[in-house]
């Protein structure tokens, strides 16, 4: 069986990261990122699940994913995945779609999946430089065209203004969980919030914001930790600060999520520190 390797670098110049997993079988449940992923299946086949449409993607297939897009992923073939992706935090591409079109907004993808992209050649260029962590100016230039590219052809001017079908029962229970993620919240506390039943109130949530109540709370929590990680904060006390019951508990459902151990993420950072 071919040896899993997964290898993550922060480029400092572009302000992204780039992760290429090699050998994978790891299974990714629903969940969604606060920043934009562009990447591409490089070997193997998965079964994707995004907001609420379900693909089978393969080699030569390019993912664009917005900030907040929920999906989940696992292997179809039984053989692994090689990956490639970078990640792009919203403020990063604000102010690259400055550059590009002189005009302030956070573009939207319109699709999630681009089937034998072409433009997956220019993707992985770019990405190699990243690994590579080449200096010249080469790097920026391919960076900027490449999202010009993807602008012009998979997006739309701006990320919708929110889902206008969302309840107001929805919007307090993802306000709640985004300023008490710390805390034990139990679903009790949600029904008391809301005033719905428990059935109800998991069904409606789920259906309106494609991931469940707990799935939300647990792509939060992985969002905090991350920011932190990258401050340098170490795992244990992260783990404390994000609501989890210990260390090892986190750095499991870290590892579910990201695919990386929370301090193999911190490293990526102490690394451009040095």
């Amino acid at each position: 069986m071919k040896q899993e390797i997964r290898t993550v670098k922060y480029d400092i110049q572009l302000k992204v990261e780039a992760y290429h997993f090699q050998g994978i079988m790891q299974k990714f449940p629903n969940h969604f990122h606060e920043y934009y992923v562009i990447g591409f299946i490089e070997k193997g086949q998965r079964f994707l699940s995004c907001k609420n449409n379900e693909y089978t993607i393969e080699t030569g297939d390019l993912l664009l994913f917005n900030p907040r897009d929920n999906h989940a992923c696992e292997q179809i073939d039984g053989k692994t995945l090689d990956y490639r992706c970078i990640n792009i935090k919203p403020e990063i591409m604000s102010k690259v779609i400055f550059e590009i079109t002189g005009k302030e907004y956070l573009p939207y993808f319109k699709s999630q999946v681009v089937f034998h992209s072409e433009l997956i050649v220019v993707l992985r260029e770019l990405h190699q430089i990243i690994m590579e962590e080449e200096k010249d100016f080469r790097k920026e230039e391919i960076f900027f065209f490449l999202l010009e590219q993807l602008i012009e052809e998979y997006t739309e001017q701006e990320v919708p203004a929110g889902n206008t079908e969302q309840s107001t029962e929805a919007r307090v229970i993802c306000e709640f969980l985004e300023n008490h993620y710390m805390e034990n919240i139990t679903l009790d506390d949600l029904c008391k919030l809301t005033g719905l039943s428990k059935y109800y109130l998991l069904r409606s949530f789920t259906k309106q914001k494609g991931i469940s109540p707990y799935s939300y709370l647990e792509t939060i929590r992985i969002d905090k930790a991350k920011k932190m990680l990258e401050q340098g904060v170490l795992p244990i006390d992260v783990a404390i600060l994000t609501g989890f019951t210990d260390q090892s508990h986190f750095s499991n459902f870290f590892k579910k999520f990201i695919g990386l151990t929370p301090k193999q993420y911190m490293n990526i950072f102490n690394d451009t520190h040095n």
